[in-house]
Order: structure tokens, then sequence, then C-alpha cells
């Protein structure tokens, strides 16, 4: 039996996604209008779910993703332990072709299993994790809250993916993201089960605005 579902969402696009310019943690950047056209497409087609509460990263562009549900006065609550993973030094920064080698040096390395190397000036995957724990224990310790919202990042959202399904952090980049992507999630009280994976069927009425 479920006693709780979880609707994971990424943050919709900002200007910085479309320009390809790091974020993380550290910039707190607006949706664009392409971005708000997708939370609000996700609205349209979950504003019937009985969610209790609404749990999001500290950062605009994941409140920005579900004021729909917000406007509607459910409970949100805002964890740091949700935000982005720390890219550090190369946050604000567009990619240079060395930064850009150097960054898929760090990916490969997460790969091979070495979640604890941090990113120059920035958090590990491990880190990430350790910081999401807490934030994943409160939510579980609330049966009453039987259906929920969780609005957060696509690098943190595959290190928390990892955590839930418990598969090793080596191997998050199987779970694939997209802008306002979804995530469905149930949890029997032990152990959770993923029933979406990156799923955006929601969007396909913005096909002529995506590129």
């Amino acid at each position: 039996m479920k006693t709780k579902e979880i609707y994971l969402i990424r943050h919709g696009e900002t200007d910085y996604n479309r320009k390809g310019i790091v974020q993380g943690s550290g910039v707190d950047t607006d949706l664009n209008d392409l971005g708000r056209s997708q939370a609000q497409a996700f609205f349209e087609k979950y504003q019937h779910i009985p969610f209790k509460k609404v749990y999001t990263s500290v950062l605009k562009r994941a409140i920005q993703s579900v004021s729909g549900f917000l406007s509607l006065g459910l409970p949100h609550e805002k964890y740091a332990g949700l935000n982005e993973i720390s890219w550090g030094h190369r946050e604000g920064q567009r990619i240079t072709p060395e930064e850009d080698a150097y960054y898929h040096s760090v990916l490969a390395a997460w790969a091979d299993g070495e979640d604890y190397l941090r990113i120059d000036g920035g958090e590990s995957p491990a880190d990430v994790q350790a910081r999401q724990k807490p934030v994943i224990d409160t939510i579980v310790s609330r049966p009453e809250e039987d259906v929920i919202l969780v609005c957060m990042h696509g690098r943190a959202m595959r290190i928390l993916l990892s955590m839930l399904a418990e598969t090793p952090l080596k191997d998050m980049d199987q779970y694939e993201h997209s802008n306002l992507c979804l995530y469905k999630l149930e949890y029997d009280g032990k152990k959770f089960t993923i029933v979406a994976h990156n799923d955006i069927q929601h969007l396909q009425k913005l096909t002529h605005f995506m590129h």
C-alpha cells in the first residue's frame, strides 16, 4: 500500500538555462517567459491533485514554478537543503572550452564513484545528499501529508532520486530531466518507488515555443 505520493518537479526555464550559463545554488534567477508558460501548463494539468503541502528550495526559480499552487493557498515550506548543487567558482559564468573540459572531468569522476569529489569552490554529490536527508526525513515524518509537491533543481534532483530509489550516486545521470519535468514517487512507509520518469506530457501544447 502507498502511504505517500510525491510529485517532484524541476523548475521551469530561466534565461541562464537558455544561454548555457551555470546557475547552481549561488545564482538566484527568475523564470523567463517560457519557464512561466511551463509552470502554468503544469498547474493546469495538476491543479486538481489534492496536494497537502508544497516544498521548494529557497531559490526564486523553484518558488515561481509552483506559484499557481501557492495562489490556491496551499501551505508552503522552503528548505535550502533542496537547493541546487553549488558549482563553486563557475556560477554565473559562461562556459569556456577549458571550463567545460574541467566540468566534464568532474562529472566523469562522479560517474566513476568519486562522489566525495567537490567541484572547485563548490559541493560534492555526497555533500548535497547529506543536506537533502534531513528534509526527506521531515517529509517522511508527516504521514498526514499523503500527497505533496516538491520543486527543485536538475543536478540536485538526480542526487535526491538516487537516495530515494537507493541507487548509487555514480549512476545518477540515469535520472534524466528537462525544465518542468515530473518525477512521481510512491512511498509505502519503507521504500520509495518511481512511477513516472521525466514526464513532460503536460508541456506538449507548448511545443511551438520550445526549441
